[in-house]
């Protein structure tokens, strides 16, 4: 079976990693051990499903009729 839209998968894992939240031991680093902060303040993009859309253009295709 071909692989359709792998270039699609491909800027979706990317934008899937980009809004993981910091490990802890970058948040210590980051502001000391005294500091009480969340992980997400580190996160450069923030997105859900729910909020941000990723526009992601399918990409052109052939027709069938065409040849």
């Amino acid at each position: 079976m071909p692989q359709k839209n792998f270039a699609k998968k491909v800027k979706l894992s990317k934008k899937g990693n980009q809004t993981k939240w910091a490990p802890v031991w970058a948040v210590m680093k980051k502001f000391g051990p005294g500091r009480k902060v969340h992980p997400s303040v580190i996160t450069k993009t923030k997105r859900t499903w729910r909020r941000n859309k990723l526009r992601i253009k399918p990409r052109k295709q052939r027709k069938s009729h065409m040849g």
